[in-house]
């Protein structure tokens, strides 16, 4: 996206930006029932928005505007809705013994489908049948969070499809392979989670009353799978944003290419979401408790950020060499922290933004290719740093109050904002985190 030689963007032009994240992060938190209803989000992101465009469009950058509506935040919800439906048209019931080797199972396939079925797809297909599966255990607390972390948040490092950071990356030109070079990072932190969760769970298990282990074992249900046709759905979701861009389809990168070729990918998943719609039989949905106010919601909020990203990227881009960050622990930690108390979408772009603005100097230190136009080892800093620190918190990432939220549903008490950083995220997850930078930054 270019912006216009005689229109320089001041750092006042930000504020909107840093309004709608914060709002995001404290709305919540200060005025919960406020929030919660979309039309009030809605509101917010057009007092927002609005002037931010105007006021673009005014200085000569309707051309920047109508990019980052019609090829970023278009794209991105499609995506997000084609997802949303066809995992919502799958369910998972059952009630098996809640062992702890059987847990570690249900967040390892967890952890395993968050990078194909995104993250918000494989927390809601797993966590009813595994809260059902620990209805009889009084120590459940310790799974939910676990599960926040790892099929919530890190499980989605592998694709574009696994979380939303991922995905504004992808259309910033990672190809969709790229991401399977965090393999590493994604398997060290994986693995040390569920090790940990183990060993937790099987000193709980033992802290278990006998009568309810004795009825845990007596109250059995097999697993069913109903809705199963969403998973061709899915893999067509997923071989549509493989395939179906610039790199193996050349006219949808040209500038003068019809509007429905440079938006196929996007019409296919149309048709996709359709098809699912069509196909799946209500029941199924009922059961999951499916409704469309959480797509609502993202595609509401993110409207609002998408507008007033805007300034915030161009900025970056334009003062990169005075912000002092070039290191990639630097940018890895910095991408973290905001991450997680604020939204980790909007924060991935502007911290490749920031990259893209680094000196030739600075750029050239690296050594390494340039991948989505910045260094590779930036981009895997800014996307491991993303996708990892979602789980701070409750607000880094949108499963985790949808998780809890269900969690709390069951009857389990769930530890606060603070409880959950102090009992959890800052004694298990930032430890690990320190050693991803120590060990490949």
């Amino acid at each position: 996206m270019l912006l216009s030689t005689t229109f320089e963007i001041q750092s006042w032009m930000i504020i909107p930006f840093g309004i709608m994240l914060l709002t995001i992060a404290i709305g919540p938190l200060i005025a919960e029932h406020w929030w919660e209803n979309n039309r009030n989000k809605l509101i917010v992101s057009l007092l927002l928005g609005v002037p931010t465009a105007i006021y673009l469009i005014c200085n000569g950058l309707l051309h920047n505007v109508e990019h980052q509506l019609l090829y970023d935040y278009v794209p991105f919800i499609i995506l997000l809705c084609s997802l949303f439906v066809t995992t919502g048209g799958i369910h998972l019931s059952g009630d098996i013994k809640a062992k702890p080797a059987i847990n570690t199972i249900f967040l390892a396939l967890g952890w395993i489908l968050a990078s194909f079925m995104g993250t918000t797809g494989a927390a809601m297909l797993l966590i009813r049948p595994l809260l059902a599966t620990n209805s009889e255990r009084k120590h459940t607390v310790h799974t939910v969070l676990f599960f926040i972390a790892l099929v919530a948040n890190c499980g989605g490092l592998l694709t574009p499809l696994g979380d939303p950071p991922l995905f504004l990356l992808y259309l910033r030109g990672a190809d969709f392979g790229w991401f399977m070079n965090l393999l590493p990072q994604w398997v060290f932190v994986g693995v040390s989670l569920l090790i940990i969760y183990f060993i937790l769970d099987s000193y709980f298990y033992k802290k278990e009353d006998k009568a309810d282990i004795k009825n845990d074992t007596q109250e059995v249900k097999p697993l069913r799978i109903t809705g199963c046709i969403n998973f061709i759905y899915l893999a067509a979701i997923i071989l549509s944003v493989a395939f179906i861009n610039a790199g193996y389809i050349p006219q949808m990168g040209e500038e003068n290419a019809p509007l429905y070729i440079k938006l196929l990918r996007e019409i296919v998943l149309i048709v996709v979401i359709l098809l699912s719609l069509y196909t799946t039989k209500k029941e199924v949905r009922t059961a999951n408790q499916y409704s469309w106010g959480p797509i609502i919601e993202v595609a509401v909020v993110f409207l609002g950020i998408f507008i007033t990203m805007i300034p915030a990227m161009e900025y970056l881009k334009a003062n990169a060499s005075s912000l002092g960050l070039t290191a990639p622990w630097q940018f890895y930690y910095c991408t973290g922290a905001l991450s997680a108390f604020l939204d980790n979408a909007p924060t991935a772009v502007a911290f490749h933004s920031l990259a893209q603005g680094l000196d030739a100097t600075t750029i050239s230190s690296f050594g390494s290719k340039l991948v989505a136009d910045i260094p590779e080892i930036l981009l895997k800093a800014i996307s491991i740093g993303s996708v990892f620190f979602g789980a701070m918190t409750y607000i880094g990432n949108g499963p985790n109050f949808m998780v809890k939220a269900i969690a709390e549903e069951n009857g389990i008490k769930m530890p606060s904002f603070f409880g959950y950083m102090i009992k959890f995220s800052l004694i298990v997850l930032l430890p690990l985190y320190i050693l991803v930078q120590l060990i490949f930054f």
